[in-house]
């Protein structure tokens, strides 16, 4: 899903304000349609944070509020500078919202960010990004355009893996470091980059933390619910008809969203991606897109992901897929990662291949369920959460898979993981079985992807070498007593999805099924070059979705 996604808004527009008319919104056509955004001290942006709540979108849906306190509390306890950073890593598969907004529209992350620094005194914003592509172009230019940000700011790459956007990972890259969790609680607002007090947030709060300073509280809140003011963004994909990045207003029913994306009888909805929780059918059409509505239906907002999958595809198939993935994204710092996470994927995939049986699924369960909370990182419990909410959602596909050794469907690899094109190839283990033994050297050298069959030999986990065990694989086929056992490169070569048209959903109330009203992009344009349906820009546009007349009347 990493390809470029159109844009659907339900109402009014927040974040994404400016993108049904541009494919980019450069420094101009930004302060157009935003206006300037206004100079805060800690306190008063503090104030308005807490004031309508505001909460982290990169998954922990921390309070922003609290976590700008935190660092204002250690610069002055140390009487050191902060460093801001944006964490546009965004390493899961599944979403593509952060990546939109550097894209698309870098100047309103930009001023989020200087709005934290100002007001936090800090002289240094580090944005962080993965993987090259139009989001590292776009955010570098808008750096180089704005003579405020780039006196302070620099853009830095990091690795493009799973956990590359965990924070712990992240701060350990940009101090020169392994992009790897730290393996104990560190709090990056205390000792961050170079040890500095660090606000660390993702690219989608430092946009909504602007839009909140130029709207103000009341106008913020004017939108959403009375717990969770303002809008989300979502990414919606999967067996879905029009795959998108949506913004809606919190407590927006999640079956309507699913509606507008063309999702047509769905088998199960992945809801928060990866290291989220899968919803029936029927829970989801009923579940609101908000912390409290999702919590309701069993699930977690997360980072915003909505994976849909449909009636033509293999549920448990895909869902080993990404177990297996997952289990070789793991840093390898840990037990349950090392050992937990493959042993659950190896017994999922034989409950999938047709040839496991009950001591497989309780294999998965058990495994699951033993590495939740022995972690060195959320990672392990994550995963866990992925897995057993699919046993739970797919239960009749499991049934078919234990008692008719498979379903009948193909793996249409549904779910997304990283596009293989701009992946190194991938190295895996393979074996000659002419000459393989039965000898089991290398099931004791590397257990994480090679188990022993019931006469010995070697079963192998269909997943590529991860980078922590290259070392053991390497020395698994120079150990081999039969020669047998050899590392093969195998570039994969991913499947071409075309992404669908992009609707626009206007303002107002909302159809049961509604109608597409706008496309995305540049509109069509009058004989004299102007823009058709050109909307209100800068003051008009804040005061009409603050809830104000824009002639100042009330």
């Amino acid at each position: 899903m990493q390809q470029a996604l159109p844009v659907i808004r339900v109402g009014q527009a927040r974040v994404t304000a400016g993108l049904d008319r541009y494919g980019r919104l450069d420094m101009a056509a930004h302060r157009a349609e935003f206006g300037t955004v206004p100079a805060l001290s800690a306190p008063d942006l503090i104030r308005i944070c807490e004031q309508v709540d505001l909460r982290g979108r990169g998954g922990a849906a921390f309070p922003v509020g609290r976590k700008l306190r935190s660092v204002m509390a250690a610069t002055r306890q140390g009487k050191r500078r902060p460093v801001i950073v944006v964490n546009g890593a965004e390493g899961e598969p599944g979403s593509v919202k952060d990546k939109m907004l550097l894209a698309r529209s870098p100047h309103l992350v930009l001023d989020g960010a200087l709005l934290a620094a100002r007001a936090l005194n800090a002289r240094e914003i580090v944005i962080a990004v993965a993987g090259n592509g139009p989001h590292l172009e776009s955010v570098s230019a808008a750096v180089a355009a704005d003579s405020a940000a780039a006196r302070i700011t620099r853009v830095v790459s990091v690795p493009d893996r799973f956990i590359s956007g965990e924070s712990g990972a992240l701060v350990n890259a940009l101090n020169g470091k392994s992009a790897l969790p730290p393996g104990e609680k560190i709090r990056t607002s205390e000792t961050g980059v170079r040890g500095l007090p660090t606000l660390l947030q993702n690219a989608e709060t430092y946009a909504q933390l602007a839009v909140l300073a130029m709207l103000g509280p009341a106008g913020y809140a004017s939108v959403g619910l009375e717990r969770e003011p303002g809008t989300v963004l979502v990414t919606v994909g999967g067996s879905v008809a029009r795959p998108a990045v949506v913004e809606a207003p919190a407590g927006e029913p999640l079956g309507h969203i699913l509606d507008i994306c063309g999702a047509y009888q769905p088998q199960g909805v992945l809801i928060g991606g990866y290291h989220g929780m899968w919803l029936t059918p029927e829970d989801a059409y009923q579940a609101s897109v908000s912390r409290t509505g999702l919590a309701a239906a069993g699930g977690t907002l997360g980072a915003g992901i909505v994976l849909v999958l449909g009636q033509q595809t293999c549920p448990l198939g895909e869902v080993s897929r990404v177990a297996s993935y997952l289990a070789m994204q793991s840093s390898g710092q840990c037990g349950p990662c090392k050992l937990g996470l493959p042993a659950v994927a190896r017994a999922l995939a034989a409950i999938t291949s047709g040839a496991g049986g009950m001591d497989d699924l309780e294999a998965v369960r058990r495994g699951a369920s033993g590495v939740v909370g022995r972690g060195a990182c959320a990672h392990p419990d994550g995963t866990a959460n992925f897995v057993v909410s699919a046993l739970d959602a797919f239960s009749a596909d499991l049934s078919e898979h234990m008692f008719r050794g498979r379903c009948g469907r193909p793996v249409h690899d549904v779910l997304p993981l990283p596009d293989e094109t701009s992946q190194e190839p991938e190295t895996r283990l393979q074996v000659d079985w002419t000459r393989c033994g039965g000898h089991g050297l290398c099931a004791r050298l590397v257990p994480e992807l090679i188990q022993l069959d019931q006469h010995g030999y070697p079963e192998f986990l269909d997943a590529p070498v991860p980078f922590w065990l290259a070392k053991d694989a390497r020395q698994a086929v120079e150990m081999c007593p039969a020669l047998a056992l050899s590392l093969t490169k195998s570039p994969v070569t991913p499947r071409a999805v075309a992404p669908a048209p992009a609707p626009a959903i206007g303002a107002g109330p909302l159809p049961a099924r509604p109608a597409i009203v706008a496309q995305t992009g540049p509109p069509p344009k009058t004989k004299k070059g102007r823009l058709k349906n050109d909307l209100a820009v800068s003051a008009a546009w804040i005061a009409t979705i603050g809830g104000r007349d824009p002639a100042g009347r009330g």
